[in-house]
């Protein structure tokens, strides 16, 4: 029997094999030391390839909830916001079946062909498109709806919210809104959101234009911070201290414009604009004493459906003024001595320097005298007029009256200075009837001051001041004198002639007489020049007109310039007549009633919530005429804010809400009858002069939002 084979140990596999295990344990030893050595690293130092675990653990548990700081209110004169703050809203759904609350209720749209045909009512897409894009593959979370489902008012919003439908919501980005329209658009500027993903918030509105854009800084607010620590419930951790930053509101700021002045005025000019089909359109409306400015506006504006224009067109547009500018040209050859009212010449066309100056009337009016230059608005009078000055003088009364170089007007930025080769006898000459020189409507309303104000120059300004959140005024704006570009007699003088445009036999102004008031005006008729000379036909002028009132000692200046009539019947004096003369004598009227009833002044209650029947007792109590408004029992709006002083009998607007019936008109002045149509969303057309005589929506007939009203006035 064979004996069984021993098994004999391999020496050299066993030394391997304590090798290894040798080697095994070092490594361990060494990784469980590496190990330690690098917790305890993290554990002193916090710190993982440069992050911060505690700082990364703060922010995981911490909490940051930003405080929006609110943009800076603008208000008019009275305290009525132009510009506030407000939201709009982006509208998205959810289209993802997974997504379900905590009872399994579906959180994603259920009902295509419903939510479609629900959301066409609000949203400028049909069903189907909307369907269409309510219909994708199963990884898509959430759609959205392009322009149609962005930039949503709240009213909107709030609309779509009320139909309660599965799968819809609203993304909130900070807004602006401007109540009043066409309100000074071009001095009130826009604001809109811009996104920074550094900043607090993510989203804040920006000036482009106007006050929101020249008081950015001062209108942006600085945003808070409020700040906590949670755990993953979302519950706040115990010992955790709330951090919270206040929001830090913007300035409000407050300007001189008269809210019924302007009204009346973009009224006026909106008409005068479209009838004309002008290529543009200037009108201000200043204190004389103060260089206030109670109304201002232009067309285009930025908000024109046709056309939009997006610069403030009283600084930013140079232009040759024409004919207004021999109001400055009188000023300065009285000033100087060199104006002789009774002087003559030979009028119709004067050949000077190589070239001619020719009057309007080309066969001009014979020999005349300097004021009936004046009248006459005669080119070769005050070509004449120039060379007895010199032209060394009458360049120093240009600089002194403030042309040639920036008002820098406070909100209005971005002026141009203007400019003159003033070279050549020729080229000088022009200049004293407003060609061969480049002006903006704020120099010229500077300038005019001087002559309204005995001798005095006004800084223009449209803002009275700027206050913080808690109501300080941080900055305040009172009118400055610029300059004494001529003597107080001489201003009176320059009046004197000013009243002959208007009143005299060959005065060229008539169409700006006012029963009941004496004016000083004097208009202008500028070709426009271009870069192969100057344009010719009734269509190629810009026609303007400076007034002022009373003419003895004038509190207000009206400046108004029409560019390039398409229309000219009536004539375009006539045409700017329909805005100057309304406004004027509103103006006019309203100081005669101050000055007479300065003792009648009454301060209009607050009458909000009020039953109407108690408001208008409130009202009669106080001599005001309640005019209510609106099948509601209580009044929702009053047209006068609680706490305005206005005089007696004034009428005061209340809004009841319900239906809306018009009031009877006849005797209602232009001014009244543009604060109802304002109050009122109503389309205005007026004809005629006086207080109103016929109404096309007869009294007591329910009238809707956006309704044509025409009246006719009868002095």
């Amino acid at each position: 029997m064979d004996k069984m084979p021993r098994r004999t140990k391999d020496k050299s596999n066993n030394e391997n094999r304590g090798t290894f295990g040798k080697w095994l344990f070092v490594i361990t030893v060494a990784l469980f030391a590496l190990f330690i050595v690098r917790f305890a690293y993290i554990a002193i130092n916090k710190d993982v390839q440069h992050v911060n675990l505690q700082s990364k653990a703060e922010q995981i548990y911490t909490q940051r909830q930003v405080i929006q700081a609110r943009r800076g209110t603008i208000y008019d004169a009275q305290n009525n916001p132009l510009a506030s703050d407000t939201s709009k809203y982006t509208l998205y759904a959810i289209v993802d079946h997974n997504q379900r609350s905590n009872s399994g209720k579906p959180l994603y749209v259920t009902n295509k062909e419903k939510t479609a045909k629900v959301l066409s009512r609000y949203i400028n897409l049909s069903p189907a498109k909307i369907k269409k894009i309510l219909t994708t593959n199963r990884q898509t979370y959430q759609v959205e709806f392009g322009t149609a489902g962005s930039g949503l008012s709240v009213a909107t919003m709030q609309k779509i919210k009320s139909q309660h439908l599965p799968g819809i919501n609203f993304i909130a980005t900070p807004a602006r809104q401007y109540p009043e329209g066409e309100f000074a658009s071009q001095l009130i500027g826009i604001a809109n959101p811009k996104t920074d993903p550094k900043a607090p918030g993510g989203t804040t509105l920006v000036g482009q234009l106007g006050l929101e854009s020249y008081f950015n800084k001062q209108l942006t607010g600085v945003n808070g911070i409020r700040q906590d620590k949670q755990d993953v419930y979302g519950y706040q951790l115990a010992n955790s201290k709330t951090t919270t930053k206040k929001a830090v509101n913007g300035d409000d700021i407050q300007t001189t414009l008269d809210p019924q002045t302007q009204h009346l005025l973009e009224n006026k000019v909106s008409k005068v604009y479209e009838h004309s089909r002008a290529n543009s359109m200037t009108a201000v409306v200043m204190e004389a004493k103060t260089g206030k400015i109670i109304a201002a506006t232009q067309r285009s504006t930025l908000r024109s459906k046709k056309n939009p224009v997006w610069r403030n067109m009283l600084v930013q547009d140079a232009y040759e003024p024409g004919s207004t500018m021999k109001v400055l040209a009188l000023s300065a050859a009285i000033d100087s001595g060199h104006f002789d009212p009774n002087g003559t010449f030979n009028s119709g066309t004067w050949s000077m320097g190589g070239g001619k100056i020719t009057d309007w009337s080309a066969g001009g009016w014979g020999v005349i005298t300097y004021k009936d230059a004046f009248d006459l608005s005669s080119n070769v009078g005050f070509a004449h007029l120039e060379q007895n000055m010199g032209a060394d003088t009458w360049y120093k009364y240009i600089k002194r009256f403030g042309l040639l170089k920036r008002v820098n007007v406070p909100g209005m930025g971005n002026g141009v200075t203007g400019f003159t080769q003033f070279k050549g006898i020729l080229e000088q000459a022009n200049t004293a009837f407003g060609q061969g020189i480049t002006v903006n409507v704020m120099q010229m309303m500077q300038a005019f001051t001087a002559v309204a104000n005995h001798g005095k120059m006004m800084h223009p300004y449209f803002v009275s001041k700027i206050t913080n959140s808690d109501g300080k005024v941080v900055k305040q704006y009172k009118p400055q004198v610029v300059g004494h570009p001529i003597k107080a007699k001489t201003a009176h003088k320059v009046l004197g002639l000013m009243q002959g445009v208007v009143y005299d036999q060959k005065g060229l102004g008539k169409s700006y007489q006012i029963k009941g008031h004496r004016i000083a005006a004097k208009t202008g008729t500028a070709q426009i020049g271009g870069a192969n000379g100057y344009s010719n036909g009734d269509t190629n002028y810009l026609y303007s007109v400076v007034g002022m009132a009373p003419a003895k000692n004038p509190q207000y200046i009206i400046y108004i310039t029409l560019r390039q009539p398409q229309n000219v019947n009536p004539q375009p004096s006539d045409q700017i007549a329909e805005v100057f003369n309304p406004t004027m004598k509103m103006l006019l009227n309203r100081q005669s009633a101050t000055k007479k009833a300065t003792h009648s002044m009454v301060k209009v209650p607050a009458l909000t919530g009020q039953t109407s029947q108690a408001a208008g007792n409130a009202l009669g109590s106080r001599h005001l005429q309640a005019v209510v408004v609106g099948s509601g029992k209580k009044v929702k709006q009053q047209s006068i804010p609680a706490g305005q002083q206005v005089l007696a009998n004034q009428r005061v607007i209340l809004y009841t809400g319900g239906r809306v019936q018009m009031p009877d008109l006849t005797g209602w002045s232009s001014a009244d009858v543009n604060e109802l149509a304002q109050f009122l969303h109503l389309q205005l057309s007026e004809q005629g002069d006086g207080y109103v005589d016929s109404q096309s929506i007869k009294a007591n007939t329910t009238i809707t939002k956006n309704q044509t009203l025409v009246v006719k006035y009868k002095i």
